[in-house]
């Protein structure tokens, strides 16, 4: 299973070199769970890192929730000009470390969960120095409160290339 997978990515990352576009440096907010503040920078013609800080919280009847994180994902960017100048789609897998809190009841409870992460999205370069994105990005929630697969990571994002 390893070596499908391995030669899977090689010949993904191979492929994505041929017609990438992932150009220059993109900061902006990735809109979704959690909201994060993101800064895109490219390796290569196809290849770029996505860093991110989240931060969520919310409140309903006696419980109150917030939660911080860091995350990295690597991409793979491929050309989708042929759908319309301006699109690419990109493929990721990274990693999230972060710190959660609630208290129910009175009664508080805090975790620091780690989770390795994939992500695969559409993007759009204007014109102009804007970028938005779509994109999904599950999470394998390898400590916290409770171990498992968390799959609420759809996300539009804004940013602004330089």
């Amino acid at each position: 299973m390893k070596k499908i997978i391995l030669t899977l990515a090689l010949a993904l990352s191979m492929a994505g070199a041929v017609n990438a576009q992932a150009d220059g440096k993109s900061i902006g907010l990735r809109l979704g769970y959690p909201t994060e503040l993101s800064f895109q920078t490219a390796l290569n013609k196809a290849n770029r890192i996505e860093l991110g800080l989240g931060f969520r919280s919310y409140g309903y009847y006696n419980t109150n929730y917030s939660q911080f994180s860091l995350s990295g994902v690597y991409q793979w960017v491929w050309d989708l000009s042929a759908l319309a100048e301006g699109f690419n789609w990109y493929a990721g897998v990274g990693a999230s470390l972060g710190y959660y809190s609630y208290n129910y009841s009175n009664v508080t409870y805090s975790a620091l969960p780690v989770s390795i992460l994939g992500q695969i999205g559409i993007e759009y370069n204007f014109n102009i120095p804007i970028k938005l994105s779509l994109d999904y990005r599950p999470a394998l929630l390898l400590s916290g409160n409770g171990n498992g697969f968390v799959g609420d990571g759809i996300a539009l994002g804004v940013r602004y290339r330089f």
